[in-house]
């Protein structure tokens, strides 16, 4: 048995680093600009989503307009979170007072995909969202995140395009934000088991194979050349992404 999750701050010195993160990237790409109604969480039920959701809601109304949060959770066969059941996400977002909204993936074994299962995953989650009246969705992408997709775009596709801060999906009339997108992969790690959420990580049998985790292992070979090579592309794919955000 797991103990019960800690939800509530204040935070331990990891925590409040974390949050400081969060406000900042927040306030650097003006991801609440406009001061949304409601804002959605899409929760996998993974370290990221969760400590973005626990983080959300401590900031809620706290130097940023008060905001509606809400939880959107895609369940079915096969998950590339950390598998978990609604009954824990529920009981989370219960005592958080925020609302749950789920919906089912068919993806089966013989077609699973990361690309494929992703888009399904996202459109699952814009239509709940656009359903329940929310524009901007969060999405608990941290730096580690960015740089995998700089590198992969990069060498696969000859672009240099990481995970973009913000960024509005013309086609579904929806904001995605990454408030994590400043914080180490490390430090939510850490966070997640000093507040009792952390669970085994990803469930899918084709996801630790993947492109992504082979980019990883890819960069951990980097670094031993170039240590600093993780906080180098960070700063890159950010200078990217304010450019980007300054675009008309």
């Amino acid at each position: 048995m797991f103990p019960s999750p800690h939800l509530f701050p204040p935070w331990s010195a990891i925590g409040r680093k974390i949050e400081s993160q969060v406000r900042k990237a927040l306030y650097d790409f003006e991801m609440l600009g406009g001061t949304p109604q409601k804002v959605g969480v899409a929760l996998s039920g993974g370290k990221d989503s969760l400590a973005l959701l626990l983080l959300l809601h401590a900031i809620n109304g706290r130097g940023f307009a008060p905001f509606q949060l809400l939880a959107f959770h895609v369940e079915g066969e096969f998950s590339c979170g950390a598998g978990v059941d609604r009954p824990f996400l529920h009981s989370i977002c219960q005592k958080l007072h925020i609302p749950l909204i789920t919906r089912t993936s068919q993806q089966k074994r013989q077609d699973l995909a990361c690309y494929s299962c992703s888009r399904e995953r996202r459109r699952l989650l814009f239509v709940a969202a656009k359903e329940e009246g929310v524009e901007t969705i969060a999405f608990g992408h941290h730096r580690e995140d960015a740089i995998q997709t700089l590198l992969m775009n990069l060498l696969h596709k000859a672009e240099f395009a990481g995970n973009l801060p913000k960024i509005w999906m013309r086609n579904y009339g929806m904001t995605i934000i990454r408030p994590l997108i400043y914080t180490e992969e490390a430090d939510i790690r850490q966070f997640a088991k000093q507040q009792n959420f952390f669970r085994l990580t990803c469930q899918c049998p084709v996801g630790q194979d993947s492109m992504r985790k082979k980019t990883d292992q890819l960069l951990q070979e980097i670094e031993q050349l170039f240590p600093n090579a993780r906080a180098n592309l960070s700063k890159a794919a950010l200078v990217y992404g304010s450019k980007k955000a300054q675009e008309p």
